[in-house]
């Protein structure tokens, strides 16, 4: 059985360091003479005073060092509780503090003061190694207790809605509301907003808020990419998810990149060759505006429809835009037996990976008689 632990009160701690210079000045003051220094602590005013010459009632004989502590608040509950603790300290540490003087204390109402605090008999002090330089230092520590409010139950049945801010973006990149530039790709153009591209790529941020020529246009043509992959990478920059690969979510339910958008609703399932052919695009995209969680979910795509004829490819993908999980994935599918190796390497895209990554080939090639001996 569960055991819950709630709790009542709270213990508010201060400590401060008080120093007096000019020890020896004070040999002639009354012994009702005192430093007084003010302390704020819990939303209370303190004031702490120190005697160098106090003379109490048991201490007929000589002096002493004590010190109140004066209450200066109003209690906010009646009474304030607090433990007091003072002790003399070496700055330079070549002493340990001396025995500490420890007091239990309440105060009611401003003025009330505390029991007095001895620290160390005029005597014994001046021949203790506490006063170096003509100066002593008194440390002391104020615990003030505090009581915390009932704390009140959670609302149980308040059931909050699902969040639905990819949504309301993707209303804003439909809508061009605010839009303040537009792409030209491929023939087709596309608005949208700076500070949202800035805010998710390294890239536009660059371009838009850095030195570049793109800092002041009102229009960017975007080279050497198709417009469907233009679009699909403005949908992830506002959404965060990718449409495109919406037949992913039967095999990964909890991808959030499967999730639908208002223009997508009655959109049909795409089949896996256009997904697969896609997600080669859309992760040369994002790696060149630096948006990593979308290439990595092109690289899980492309890693889950490995097959003869997109394997080669793959792996070119992979070593071009560092995907080291896609290209691990692509060489184990490669080399996982002679005839798939035979098979691969028969494909167009084999031809190609020679002609761009050779040395990838090489590796591979390398790894795969290894398997066999």
């Amino acid at each position: 059985m569960e055991k819950a632990c709630t709790n009542l009160t709270d213990v508010v701690r201060s400590v401060r360091l008080l120093k007096i210079k000019g020890y020896s000045l004070t040999r002639d003051i009354s012994s009702d003479h005192c430093f007084k220094s003010r302390w704020n602590v819990d939303g209370y005013e303190w004031e702490i005073r120190i005697y160098p010459r106090s003379r109490e009632s048991n201490h007929v004989n000589g002096r002493c060092v004590a010190l109140h502590l004066i209450f200066l608040s109003e209690a906010r509950m009646g009474a304030v509780r607090t433990t007091l603790r003072c002790c003399l300290v070496d700055p330079r540490g070549i002493f340990k503090p001396s025995r500490e003087d420890r007091r239990s204390l309440t105060f009611r109402k401003p003025q009330d003061t505390s029991y007095t605090v001895i620290l160390m008999e005029k005597d014994e002090f001046e021949a203790s190694g506490y006063v170096k330089d003509d100066s002593f230092t008194v440390q002391c520590t104020l615990d003030v207790l505090k009581e915390l409010p009932d704390a009140t139950a959670p609302l149980k049945e308040l059931h909050l809605p699902s969040c639905n801010l990819h949504l309301q973006f993707a209303q804003l990149l439909q809508s061009e509301t605010g839009a303040d530039v537009t792409f030209l790709v491929s023939g087709e153009s596309f608005a949208a907003h700076k500070l949202i591209l800035a805010a998710r790529s390294p890239v536009f941020m660059a371009e838009f808020f850095g030195n570049m020529k793109e800092k002041c246009s009102q229009s960017v043509e975007i080279e050497d990419m198709e417009a469907d992959v233009f679009k699909a990478l403005l949908k992830f920059i506002y959404t965060d998810t990718v449409p495109e690969f919406r037949h992913q979510a039967e095999v990964d339910a909890e991808a959030v990149y499967t999730d639908s958008v208002p223009e997508f609703e009655q959109q049909e399932e795409v089949d896996a060759e256009a997904a697969t052919v896609m997600a080669q695009h859309l992760l040369a995209a994002a790696d060149r505006y630096g948006l990593d969680r979308l290439k990595l979910i092109c690289a899980r795509e492309l890693s889950g429809g490995i097959n003869i004829d997109t394997a080669a490819t793959a792996l070119a993908l992979a070593e071009q835009h560092n995907c080291p999980e896609l290209k691990a994935t692509c060489a184990d599918f490669i080399i996982r037996t002679s005839a798939t190796l035979d098979a691969v390497l028969a494909t167009e895209g084999f031809k190609h990976l020679e002609e761009s990554c050779p040395l990838v080939v090489i590796d591979l090639l390398k790894s795969a008689r290894g398997r066999k001996t």
